[in-house]
């Protein structure tokens, strides 16, 4: 994106820039280049995020020819408005201009970017560096004061004395005696921060989309209703449950009526008995279909009892958002044209080969005839609108990726128009450009490859692509170690300190994270060696579970949720930094607050099997800590209190304890 200059002149004359009060046609560049804006989706079509309460960072390739001085700022708004803030950019080095803006709205926004010449600036550098010389600086005081006596007509009025007193100062004194009130630094930043109109630049705005705090810090815990005894159920029991863990999100698979047609049995058998519940994802019978709630579960009331027994535990629900139907859904009968025909007559039912999924009919979300896609992308639409209506403000949506991008597209912000703190995870487990593709078009979370991340490298450069790269600017991740559909290789064989390792790696290594019920239990038995899923996989059966077994991870998963919420840190994601560490097995990394008041240092043995140690070498400028001052690392797990100065800390930890997570203070008496 290159800048632009300013569009109309004050009397509507053709787009061009002022320079010396007339205007002039100019091409796309122009003489100040703005250009590689951040944060920006690679189209610029769609909004980067932010997060209301969290600092965004805004820069630019800033940058003209010759050497005079650039000034530069970054003004946002929410979309409609007129009234623009703004924020000053300073020169990071290398032409990279920066800002940090705050929204404090959700919604979408504009972000522009604004540079000019600091005339004054250069003379104010140029003069001085004369003077020190012993030149003849009396055409240049005439000159400063003339950039004074223009410039006052740009400034406030409350700062047009100062300026006019610097511009008599300039001519009363030849001498050069007048410099000193001409150079103080007030007046200097003062003028810095006035657009110039004579070269004054804009670059194409950016849209933002701002989200509350949710969307990208939060603990989620699924659970299944029906193991619960049902909605009700859930409320009083589920819910608690996962509030004393410290969860935010409870997560529910499809809860609407299931259909009987080719319901499937235990272990996704092709027969179900009379007792078996089918699977939750195929969706809709006589019952009803997606605004329908399966009667064995309860009612509508029992739904909305649900929904506020989470908020009374500051929790919230996020419900599954699965857009395929058993062969007994309503659409099937009023909407055929709705899905895919076989050229026998018959409707083709879901296969992910060799899997097949014979009680599940994908939608074809490009019907022929006239209407009918408009229509069916209404009736989804309505879906959404159906259980905001009910209080659900989270939707985790079932393989974004098998629909069309167009709808996502459309649907995300047509909802969230409406009701703008409506957030969308997408359980995007596919290649990486589509979803990438995804988030950009507004999902608001996305599951990522962390389940299949495993070795050192692997996670310290998953992690860093996610953090620095420039998916950082629209996809915000949320690892899940394990879900109902993956029991991923590390949980399979390396028994409970595999559990603990990566629930800490999950935990830690970014702001949202989530688990499955049942891994706190360490459930681990898979369906085969060749097949990821779970052996009597919950999403046929009804699983009857007891949660008070001595070996239950849950007071980890407690104790990580405190940590998380005590550490402002955690709630970032730019700030992740990897440190150096020696040993295969030892993964070491910190996380640093953008005010710099916490710092935390995670050390984790990803090795299930055996003891490691190893000397980590710390990057004390990104820890914020001195080299020639020794500081406290509190472990937040064990307790333990460690004295550190310098570089280079030991580590050692043993499997079953997994990680340390220290908290590093700079609060140690120096003798």
């Amino acid at each position: 994106m290159s800048g632009r200059r300013t569009r109309r002149s004050p009397t509507g004359a053709a787009p061009g820039f002022d320079l010396g009060r007339r205007w002039y046609t100019c091409g796309v560049t122009g003489r100040i280049v703005i250009v590689d804006p951040r944060p920006r989706t690679p189209t610029g079509r769609y909004p980067a995020k932010a997060v209301i309460g969290h600092p965004t960072t805004v820069s630019a390739d800033i940058f003209r020819d010759g050497h005079d001085v650039l000034a530069a700022r970054v003004g946002w708004r929410p979309e409609g408005e007129s009234k623009w803030r703004y924020a000053p950019m300073a020169d990071a080095g290398n032409d990279r201009w920066t800002a940090t803006v705050e929204p404090t709205s959700m919604g979408r926004h504009e972000v522009r970017i604004e540079a000019w010449t600091d005339r004054f600036a250069t003379w104010r550098r140029d003069v001085m560096v004369k003077q020190a010389a012993g030149q003849d600086i009396s055409v240049e005081l005439e000159e400063g004061a003339r950039l004074l006596d223009r410039r006052a007509g740009d400034v406030p009025t409350s700062d047009r004395r100062p300026l006019a007193q610097a511009a008599v100062a300039l001519r009363s004194r030849p001498d050069g005696g007048g410099l000193v009130e001409a150079l103080h630094p007030n007046l200097a930043a003062v003028l810095a921060t006035v657009p110039d109109p004579v070269d004054l630049t804009r670059a194409d705005p950016i849209p933002l989309w701002v989200d509350r705090e949710r969307a990208v810090f939060s603990a989620w815990y699924e659970l299944f209703p029906r193991s619960e005894g049902g909605l009700r159920a859930t409320a009083d029991h589920g819910v608690p449950r996962a509030a004393a863990m410290g969860f935010d999100v409870l997560y529910l698979p499809p809860i609407h009526p299931v259909g009987a047609s080719h319901r499937k049995g235990p272990n996704n058998t092709l027969h179900a008995g009379p007792d078996d519940p089918g699977s939750p994802w195929a969706i809709g019978n006589a019952a009803g279909g997606h605004t329908a709630i399966e009667p064995s579960l309860g009612t509508i009331d029992d739904f909305e009892y649900l929904v506020q027994a989470a908020r009374e535990h500051d929790m919230e629900i996020a419900l599954d958002y699965a857009l395929q139907c058993s062969p007994d859904h309503p659409w099937v009968k009023e909407h055929p044209e709705w899905f895919h025909h076989r050229p026998d007559g018959s409707i083709k039912y879901a296969e992910n080969p060799p899997k097949k999924y014979q009680d599940i009919y994908p939608v074809n979300f490009w019907p022929e005839g006239e209407g009918q896609r408009e229509a069916l992308w209404d009736a989804c639409r309505d879906i959404l609108d159906h259980w905001i209506g009910h209080g659900v403000r989270i939707f985790r949506v079932d393989n974004p990726h098998t629909k069309p991008l167009a709808f996502w597209e459309w649907v995300i912000p047509a909802v969230q128009r409406d009701h703008p703190d409506v957030l969308f995870l997408a359980e995007a487990f596919t290649r990486p450009k589509v979803m990438a593709a995804l988030a950009e078009v507004g999902f608001t979370q996305s599951y990522t490859y962390f389940t299949w991340r495993t070795t050192k490298w692997e996670l310290r450069n998953y992690v860093e692509e996610l953090a620095h790269g420039p998916l950082a600017d629209y996809m915000r991740p949320n690892f899940w170690p394990n879900t109902p559909d993956i029991l991923a290789h590390p949980l399979r064989n390396g028994g409970p300190a595999a559990f603990r390792q990566r629930l800490v790696l999950a935990a830690t290594l970014v702001p949202s994270y989530g688990i499955y019920g049942g891994y706190e239990l360490l459930e681990n038995v898979p369906a085969s060696e060749a097949n990821e899923e779970y052996l009597f996989s919950e999403k046929y059966e009804v699983k009857h579970r007891r949660w008070d077994v001595p070996e239950s991870l849950a007071p980890l998963v407690t104790r990580l949720n405190e940590i998380r919420r005590h550490h402002p840190a955690f709630a970032e994601l730019s700030n992740v930094r990897f440190h150096g560490t020696f040993n295969e097995h030892m993964l070491a990394y910190s996380r640093r607050s953008a005010d710099g008041s916490d710092t935390v240092l995670v050390v984790v043995n990803i090795d299930p099997f055996a003891v490691h140690e190893d000397t980590v070498v710390l990057d004390l400028e990104a820890l914020g800590l001195p080299a020639h001052r020794p500081f406290t690392a509190y472990d937040e797990l064990s307790g333990a209190v460690y004295t550190w100065q310098g570089s280079s800390a030991y580590v050692r930890l043993d499997p079953s304890t997994a990680a340390h997570v220290f908290s590093l203070r700079q609060d140690v008496a120096v003798p």
